[in-house]
């Protein structure tokens, strides 16, 4: 007979360390940064605030008449500019509590005496809770707008597509980065009726944040109607333009588009470029602009457009984009031009469209830096298969 095992108890686990103070203090440090490195912390603070001097420099060379040549820099007057800008972004009932806060900051304590009892009080520290107080009502008031816009993008988004159809003979990738929560950009690719033609858009209506998000849909539901009753492409941008103009504000909202259809049968490109930045057409050393069209939609009622022609090869390369990349700004305010777009299309010979998007991004990115981003940027990449 075999001896029974043995069984031995398991050890008890070792005793758990309660988190000392500097525990609390790293725990704290993590919740606030969300993990993000010194280095990444000073990166958004630099765009954050480039981003907000953008914003005040605009108040401040509106009310700042220009100076005449060689005269001197008034630093009081700037630095006044400035303060109202601050000022003048606040409901009038917040500006008030900021220049209490502001005022009791540089008072001092105030002394009371009655009898033999004398009383301090002590100013600054509610001047201090004054302005605290204003950064909540204003970050409230930013949540809140934050939701909106966040609800705001999410419809957005459902509106244009989140991958590129299949169309035969084309290999197709698009990229859009907006400058704020929503954009004014927008781009698709919509099968016709007729079987084996497609719509291929791309526009950007005139501003950025929620009013050219609200014209984008507007011209996205006049396009997607207008295509399955306009029997021509020329038909289609007229009824686009008409629409537009109808709701452009007195032609303060303006809209510029390149609208195509692609013939799948013969590989052949009719396009009509209102007004906006001309497609590249890559063709081995060649470069084809695509111009062939009129003015931006929304602004002559009766505008007359062109079209174009091309015929597409194996191996072309065709970028229809939104002027935020070649516009797209470093620290120094240089832009990123269209020689560095060009060379960042070829730098991937050969490659899919998605390849190639994703290095132009990854070369936008490189040459911004830290600047912040003043206009959506939206591109779209065509790779000729047949």
């Amino acid at each position: 007979m075999s001896a029974a095992p043995s069984y031995r108890p398991a050890p008890p686990p070792p005793p758990q360390r309660r988190p000392g103070f500097f525990d609390h203090v790293n725990a704290f440090w993590h919740r606030v940064t969300e993990g993000l490195e010194l280095q990444q912390l000073w990166k958004q603070f630099q765009t954050e605030a480039r981003s907000g001097y953008r914003l005040y420099s605009r108040d401040v060379q509106a009310r700042t008449p220009e100076r005449l040549p060689g005269a001197k820099a008034n630093h009081w007057q700037t630095i006044k500019d400035f303060f109202w800008a601050i000022l003048m972004k606040l409901s009038p009932a917040k500006r008030v509590v900021l220049l209490v806060g502001l005022v009791m900051l540089f008072m001092g304590a105030l002394e009371f005496t009655s009898g033999d009892v004398k009383t301090s009080l002590d100013l600054r520290s509610i001047g201090g809770l004054l302005i605290l107080l204003l950064l909540v009502l204003e970050t409230a008031d930013r949540v809140v707008m934050k939701r909106d816009l966040e609800i705001a993008r999410e419809i957005q988004q459902w509106l244009v597509p989140s991958e590129a159809p299949p169309v035969p003979g084309l290999d197709i990738a698009f990229v859009t980065r907006a400058a704020n929560t929503v954009a004014g950009d927008y781009y698709d690719v919509v099968p016709r009726v007729e079987p084996g033609k497609f719509l291929i858009a791309v526009a950007d209506v005139a501003g950025k944040s929620m009013p050219a998000a609200l014209l984008m849909a507007t011209f996205q539901a006049s396009l997607k109607t207008l295509s399955t009753i306009s029997p021509s492409l020329l038909d289609l941008i007229t009824g686009l333009n008409r629409y537009a103009c109808d709701h452009s504000i007195s032609g303060t909202r303006f809209t510029t588009a390149f609208v195509a259809e692609y013939d799948s049968s013969s590989c052949s490109l009719t396009y009509v470029n209102a007004g906006h930045n001309p497609p590249l057409l890559l063709r081995g050393p060649e470069v084809i602009k695509l111009n062939e069209g009129g003015v931006p939609l929304g602004i002559l009622p009766n505008a007359k457009y062109d079209s174009g022609q091309i015929q597409l090869r194996c191996g072309d390369l065709l970028a229809i984009y939104t002027d935020g990349v070649v516009e797209a700004e470093n620290v120094a305010g240089q832009e990123f031009g269209e020689s560095l777009f060009i060379n960042a299309l070829r730098s991937v010979p050969g490659g899919t469209a998605k390849q190639v998007i994703q290095q132009l991004m990854a070369n936008i990115e490189g040459f911004v830096a830290t600047a912040p981003q003043h206009d959506d940027i939206t591109c779209m990449i065509l790779r000729c298969t047949n």
